[in-house]
């Protein structure tokens, strides 16, 4: 994608992008995983969750159009310090064009900067090309944790130390 323009910048989970994007991502979610519970696979992420200091939620933009996002959170109670890749998306249209990489990248540089040295993360049995992501990415299986314990059939965990 050499003459097309690539933007990541922060973004309020509040504002109108964002949840669009989020959006996006729950019909996604919901048509691919259709005979789970309601709501199995729209997962908690609260504005402070992502604020200055504690995470962030980032947008990537394809030539000033926003086509995807992610987060970072800060897990509490952890040995170590811990983060959380959380509501990943890039839209189907651009998928395959490295745009993912570039996500998780900027949200591993956020990582660092908070002074974090694991992440973890969830993500579905279903979501054959975020696992070649994430494992291309050096994200390797963890067992469930969290609220993903109570979706067994719905989840997979992955961790990498940073």
């Amino acid at each position: 994608m050499p003459s097309d323009s690539i933007t990541i910048t922060r973004a309020a989970l509040t504002a109108d992008v964002s949840r669009a994007l989020i959006g996006s991502l729950n019909a996604e979610l919901t048509g691919m995983y259709s005979d789970a519970a309601p709501g199995a696979n729209h997962f908690r992420l609260d504005p402070d969750e992502v604020a200055d200091g504690r995470g962030a939620f980032l947008i990537i933009y394809h030539d000033a159009t926003p086509v995807g996002c992610g987060a970072l959170r800060l897990l509490q109670g952890r040995d170590v310090r811990t983060a959380e890749l959380k509501r990943m998306y890039v839209s189907p249209a651009m998928r395959g064009k490295g745009l993912g990489r570039s996500l998780v990248a900027a949200l591993e540089a956020e990582a660092r900067t908070l002074g974090v040295r694991r992440l973890v993360l969830e993500t579905g049995p279903r979501q054959t090309a975020a696992l070649a992501l994430y494992r291309a990415s050096g994200f390797l299986p963890i067992p469930l944790y969290g609220e993903y314990c109570l979706t067994p059939q719905t989840s997979i965990c992955l961790g990498k130390d940073l």
